[in-house]
């Protein structure tokens, strides 16, 4: 068996070299190929436009002529300004704009379009009777071609009619104007009477009720005997009960503060004749008689008490009396203190509780007095408050009488105003004298050849986009997702591969643009990984006639350039191709010459390996022909000698490429796939589709194939396309470089 690379996880790892890139939308240096590629088709379609264009132009003035007359409606402010005052309010410009709208809706309403559509003169029209005389093909029509608009800016409405005649569109204006004016007029003047009507029920309604409001006012005076109110002006004078009550609640708070006054002097006296003596009482004591004799006395036997102790010492009998009848003088001032402050004390009590008595029974007399008087103020409030009730309500009464009157003024002098409409007209509409974009020639021709211009891309657009084939490098990289080895030009763009079998492009024109494709395919794929693990390859395809053979034969070639040797096996047991590509060399080997042996016979133990492999002519090349069909090719290539083969003859070739089969049409090149180290597909950019390579690509990938990279056979230099411009500088560079050499030869 041979020995497999490692592999990942996941399916993904089978993609090998450089990371592809992400798919890209359309660039404007490719959409300009595009254009440049189809440009005799966009000018044709653009010059067919512009025919067309000015041909339809000159019909429509022949065959179908328009004319539009149109006239304005000044459309006044909604709301009713007052006549007895100079200006008005200013509204919102929004506000207006949305009344104006509302009059073109007016205008366009069904309800007037038919009141229009009955009108004698617009039945007498040929644009009527073109109609056939059918009021529903007529409101079709003129609900088509009659417009009311409003301008944003501005305070008018524009009406106008388009038809054939110059005369009949302006008949027709005329005839809404005038008809639209007298809805209006009619409209709002009924308005304004029925709003007098209401008025002047309200005003009756006002004055029945005003009669009844005096009839209570004079029932309240007379039942409750009012007479201190002034009728002239409706304020109150002082009643004699309010101003006896007023004097009894002021006397009454004068009593209640003396009863409160009274008794705290009783709590006052009541504690004093506990407490110490106050000045009060020393003032009493003072005055009295018998305290002032003591204190004469004391104060003689003082003096003479003090003679005494100079006299005869402190202990004389006389000195001792002295002091005993002192002491009894103090005794008695103290005992007639004691009595004066007592009887004060008492005294003072006993008065204060007569006068709290006296001020008690005064104020219950006062309550009493107090009571009668506040029933009598509570009926005459209440009698007030009623008459104040219906003096408001008959106050309200006469002001709306008032106000009732002056509207119904006003709304008089609206009614004979000309401007109560809220809509004037501000001319009729005249005659139109142009053509509708008579002046505007010049604008069909240059929008035909716009239109032909935009139907000519659009076109083209179409075309690329629903072109399917992997055509381009950007097609394998949007929609592929692998790596690009290389891009081989399509014959037709090599001179020198003409009459030349494609399969030795470069062996017999080794300076062709497709040798050197085929070149470059090689480094890319020497690029792609290591040498070592991609000695073993596998070139194959999605369809049968994609051009696997020629990359496979061309790439090997361009090893053997290299002075490598390279061994090309042909696994393509359907449509073997290597016996015409590499006929068989004279040989000496009798026996090679007599049987003709190939890959099955070598898969199927009837011959050796060296028996298989021929001599391809060129040196360093050698071939295995497929040979014989067998019966079970795809049990063959995946059985154990295939793989025996190929281990065996790497230790005697520096690269091995396979010829595969195509991978959608049998499952040998999914066999194949897990033999060899990488697998090349080839797609042909005149016959893959983008549906075809992927499920290509998808048909590899279930059986972890590891897929090095793609081929882009076939490839045809588009013009503006990035390749057109290589293959002319490669053709430049190689003339000079030819030159150079004979030159120097």
């Amino acid at each position: 068996m041979v020995e497999e690379s490692p592999r990942a996880s996941n399916r993904m790892a089978g993609l090998v070299g450089p990371r592809p890139p992400a798919a890209a939308a359309l660039t404007p240096k490719e959409a300009l190929g595009i254009l440049r590629r189809h440009i005799l088709l966009i000018i044709a379609l653009t010059l067919l436009g512009l025919m067309i264009g000015s041909a339809g132009w000159w019909l429509i003035r022949k065959f179908y002529p328009r004319y539009t007359a149109g006239t304005l409606i000044q459309v006044l402010s909604p709301i009713e300004t007052d006549p007895m005052t100079i200006g008005g309010i200013q509204l919102q410009k929004d506000i207006l704009y949305g009344h104006r709208m509302l009059i073109a809706a007016l205008i366009k309403q069904q309800s007037t379009l038919q009141e229009l559509l009955a009108r004698d003169k617009v039945k007498q029209t040929d644009w009527f009777r073109r109609q056939g005389g059918s009021i529903r093909e007529a409101f079709k029509e003129l609900n088509r071609h009659f417009v009311a608009y409003a301008p944003r800016d501005g305070e008018f409405v524009e009406i106008r009619m388009t038809c054939r005649s110059d005369t009949e569109s302006a008949l027709i204006v005329n005839e809404m104007l005038e008809l639209f004016l007298a809805q209006r007029g009619t409209t709002e003047r009924r308005e304004v009477t029925d709003r007098l009507a209401r008025l002047e029920e309200q005003r009756a309604k006002i004055e029945g009720e005003l009669s009844a409001t005096e009839r209570a006012l004079r029932e309240v005076r007379e039942s409750s005997g009012i007479t201190d109110l002034d009728l002239s002006t409706g304020r109150y004078f002082q009643h004699t009960i309010t101003l006896r009550l007023n004097s009894l609640e002021l006397q009454k708070n004068e009593l209640d503060l003396a009863i409160r006054q009274f008794a705290a002097d009783i709590k006052n006296l009541e504690q004093l004749a506990i407490g110490p003596i106050t000045e009060q009482i020393e003032y009493a004591i003072e005055r009295d008689p018998v305290m002032l004799t003591l204190a004469q006395q004391l104060a003689f036997q003082e003096a003479s008490l003090s003679g005494r102790l100079t006299k005869f010492g402190e202990n004389h009998r006389d000195v001792r009396q002295t002091r005993e009848l002192i002491d009894e003088i103090r005794r008695r001032r103290e005992l007639r203190k004691t009595e004066i402050a007592e009887q004060t004390t008492r005294a003072n009590l006993e008065n204060a509780r007569d006068g709290l008595l006296v001020l008690k029974e005064r104020a219950d007399q006062l309550e009493t007095l107090r009571l009668e008087a506040e029933t009598k103020k509570r009926k005459l409030d209440l009698a007030r408050v009623q008459y104040e009730q219906r003096i408001k309500i008959r106050d309200e009464r006469i002001a709306m009488l008032d106000s009732i009157k002056e509207q119904i003024g006003k709304w008089k002098i609206i009614h004979d105003d000309p401007e109560t409409p809220k809509v004037l007209p501000v001319g009729r509409a005249p005659v139109p004298l142009e053509m509708v974009f008579s002046r505007q020639w010049y604008f069909c021709p240059p929008l035909g050849t716009i239109l032909g211009l935009l139907l000519g891309v659009g076109l083209t657009f179409l075309v690329e986009l629903a072109n399917d084939l992997v055509r381009t490098p950007s097609d394998v990289a949007r929609f592929l997702h692998i790596p690009l080895l290389g891009v081989i030009p399509d014959e037709s763009e090599d001179n020198q591969v003409r009459g030349i079998e494609l399969c030795h492009a470069v062996r017999q024109a080794p300076y062709s643009v497709i040798s050197e494709s085929y070149r470059r395919c090689r480094t890319n794929l020497k690029l792609s990984g290591a040498a070592e693990s991609l000695k073993a390859l596998l070139v194959s395809s999605g369809s049968a006639g994609d051009g696997n053979t020629s990359v496979a034969v061309n790439l090997a070639t361009t090893f053997v350039a290299t002075d490598k040797k390279v061994l090309l096996i042909d696994a393509n047991f359907r449509r073997p191709s290597f016996q015409a590509l590499f006929p068989k060399v004279e040989s000496d080997d009798l026996e090679a010459e007599q049987f003709d042996f190939g890959l099955s016979n070598l898969l199927m133990n009837q011959c050796g390996a060296k028996e298989a492999v021929r001599s391809s002519g060129v040196e360093g090349l050698d071939v295995i022909y497929s040979g014989p069909l067998p019966a079970n090719p795809a049990e063959l290539l995946g059985s154990p000698r295939m793989g025996e083969l190929l281990k065996g003859q790497r230790k005697n070739y520096d690269y091995i490429i396979v010829d595969g089969p195509p991978v959608l049409l049998v499952s040998d090149a999914k066999v194949l796939a897990g033999a060899v180290d990488a697998t090349i597909l080839v797609f042909n950019a005149a016959a893959t589709s983008r549906g075809a390579a992927q499920r290509t690509i998808r048909e590899f990938k279930e059986v972890d194939a590891k897929i090095v990279g793609c081929v882009l056979f076939a490839v045809r230099a588009m013009k503006g396309g990035y390749f057109h411009e290589q293959f002319k500088s490669y053709r430049r560079y190689q003339k000079k470089a030819r030159k150079l050499a004979r030159a120097q030869a």
